[in-house]
């Protein structure tokens, strides 16, 4: 890891920040980076930097931030295009740890001599900078936010084990909501904009030796240095799952990518053989994404037999469906398993994979059916569909579902299909961890990426 990339821990654990371009103004971006940093739990010192002001709320405002005479970690630069490369000259100046430039104004709108200046002052102090025309970074466990969307319209997510790299603010700010909406943790949020100087290989390798990372999500509209980029997916991916959301892939928006961050999305053909190559998950969409980025939290399967246990026939045969349009297998029940079921089932249940314990099935059924699948050595991951509407069906499955997630013997999915009183399940499901899903084939087709990852280690 080269210098500037060990300068990130100073932008991502730093013990100062200073915001340049500091506003009084409540719809300024100086303004809601300021509040984000003393409202949300930040514990270092906060310099607001702007000359026009002698105090922001309640701190003292300095006029640079060399008259803040402090070693200087990080930095948030939100002020206009033109004046940019300067504050950039005197961080490097500084010594500063690292840059995030929130500005926008530079590739994209033609301006690359600016952008070229920035490169060219943080190439020459080794001074790491994200951006410009970025939403910002967040760390969860450091509470460093320079996102300027304010907390009363964009949740924040607990500390997780999940880190996002993005190429674009929205996308970010909608991934970040979700989580924090579903309960998934996150570990850093990085929105790199037109990566004049960091792109996203560059923070991938950051993230590699990121003890808090287990797992990586990318969204990705176009490269500058593709060969790169390859050589850091393969590798990286070999230690922490990739997850990549694409876009920019055909006609119109190829060329909206460009406008969007000033980088060629180029052919998407040549990205999908890169993802192949690399063996990186590849996402269609933000519902497959969470999709996938669920199930990814999970221990690795050791193969790709699957065992289901449903309290509803239809959805048992359902899912099946989908298990043998993925490629994946049906798993054959050991006979100590049989022995084991005849003995907790109803007469009238049928000892099968898929295994249903029928409609009037307790939440006693659900734990000892789940643990008898646990314990047998021919299934290597568990999908357990409730029909929450059931009347024997009450919160207690929530704790069930937990245990069995929390196991980490097997991977393990629910499926859980209805109306607001099954969301209600879902949510407080996914808020514990544990892969919950609105249908067999979304559950399915996450599991058999989980599985393609598995196998490619």
């Amino acid at each position: 890891m080269n210098r500037m990339l060990k300068k990130l821990d100073r932008v991502f654990n730093p013990k100062s920040i200073d915001v340049v371009g500091a506003s009084a103004i409540p719809a300024k971006v100086g303004n809601v980076v300021l509040k984000n940093f003393i409202d949300g739990g930040y514990s270092g010192k906060i310099y607001p930097v702007n000359p026009k002001y002698e105090t922001l709320l309640g701190f003292r405002c300095y006029k640079t931030i060399k008259d803040t005479k402090d070693r200087i970690d990080c930095v948030i630069i939100a002020t206009p295009a033109p004046t940019v490369p300067s504050i950039i000259k005197e961080c490097g100046e500084m010594d500063a740890g690292g840059v995030v430039v929130l500005s926008g104004g530079f590739e994209e709108a033609g301006r690359k001599d600016l952008a070229e200046e920035i490169k060219r002052y943080a190439n020459k102090y080794e001074l790491p900078v994200i951006g410009p025309n970025c939403l910002g970074v967040y760390d969860t466990y450091t509470r460093v936010d320079s996102i300027f969307f304010p907390f009363y319209k964009m949740e924040r997510p607990k500390p997780g084990a999940i880190s996002f790299i993005t190429q674009s603010g929205a996308v970010g700010s909608t991934v970040i909501d979700l989580a924090a909406y579903y309960g998934i943790g996150m570990a850093k949020f990085i929105s790199y904009g037109n990566a004049t100087v960091l792109d996203e290989g560059e923070l991938l390798e950051y993230l590699e030796k990121d003890r808090q990372t287990k797992i990586i999500v990318l969204y990705l509209e176009g490269t500058k240095n593709g060969k790169t980029l390859l050589r850091t997916l393969k590798r990286v991916n070999q230690k922490k799952p990739i997850i990549v959301l694409k876009a920019g892939k055909y006609g119109k928006a190829l060329e909206a990518a460009k406008s969007h961050t000033g980088n060629l999305a180029g052919d998407y053909m040549a990205y999908q053989a890169v993802f192949k190559q690399t063996k990186v998950t590849e996402a269609e969409d933000i519902d497959e994404l969470f999709d996938f980025v669920k199930i990814f939290n999970q221990t690795l399967p050791k193969g790709n037999r699957i065992g289901v246990i449903t309290n509803g026939g239809g959805l048992g045969v359902l899912t099946t469906d989908a298990i043998e349009k993925e490629g994946l297998q049906m798993a054959e029940l050991s006979e100590s398993t049989k022995s084991t079921l005849k003995g907790i089932m109803p007469a009238y249940g049928t000892i099968s994979n898929p295994l249903d314990i029928i409609a009037d099935a307790t939440v006693e059924l659900y734990e000892k059916s789940i643990e008898t699948f646990m314990n047998d050595q021919k299934i290597d991951a568990l999908i357990v569909v409730v029909l929450t509407q059931a009347p024997p069906i009450d919160e207690r499955i929530i704790g069930v579902l937990t245990r069995a997630s929390d196991d980490k013997r097997k991977p393990v999915a629910v499926i859980a299909v209805g109306g607001a009183y099954t969301q209600t399940y879902k949510k407080a499901l996914e808020s514990r961890g544990v892969p919950t899903y609105d249908s067999a084939q979304s559950a399915v087709k996450a599991l058999k990426r989980f599985v393609n990852y598995a196998e490619s280690r």
